[in-house]
């Protein structure tokens, strides 16, 4: 964004995208703050022979609490030998996010105003179906950036259909 012009050259400051914050409830979680957390509990996956390669998340309100859900697109790496998701390591990726999510998140779930963060993993190729599907409906492919925070109802019903496994953080926050 232009602030303003120092002799004839533009003055910036630097912004976010606009409209991109996950809440469930009156808390909201930026885009950064999401992406540190997810960078955080992706580092989990090494030891199982994972890599994380798409994800995207949307605020859950279908019941009370409502609920953070996050989707994973996963690869397993070269030399993974067939190993399978270990459930309790998911948890463990559950947990970490909720941990690295700001006061107000930790705050709200320790009240149970918001319920158990859950991973929703992906089939392979989900991220590029979904990609087809905002092409389709206008989005450029040479600027198409998968977005952070799922709003529209008939993407979520996309990822929905492709979900192989679902996973809830075990914990209540302290």
């Amino acid at each position: 964004m232009v602030t303003g012009f120092h002799n004839n050259t533009p003055q910036f400051r630097f912004v976010g995208r606009e409209n991109v914050a996950l809440g469930v409830d009156v808390e909201r979680t930026s885009e950064a703050d999401l992406l540190k957390a997810v960078t955080e509990a992706k580092t989990l996956l090494d030891p199982l022979g994972f890599i994380l390669t798409g994800f995207t998340s949307y605020g859950d309100t279908s019941s009370t609490p409502g609920h953070y859900v996050i989707f994973w697109e996963l690869k397993a790496k070269e030399g993974n030998n067939g190993k399978e998701l270990d459930p309790k390591v998911m948890e463990e990726c559950c947990s970490q996010i909720e941990d690295s999510l700001h006061f107000t998140y930790r705050m709200y779930r320790k009240e149970n105003i918001i319920a158990a963060l859950e991973i929703r993993v992906v089939q392979q190729g989900t991220f590029e179906a979904l990609m087809d599907y905002f092409i389709s409906r206008g989005a450029s492919l040479s600027q198409y950036k998968t977005p952070v925070c799922i709003k529209s109802k008939e993407a979520l019903e996309i990822l929905d259909s492709r979900v192989v496994g679902k996973f809830f953080s075990p914990k209540t926050l302290m």
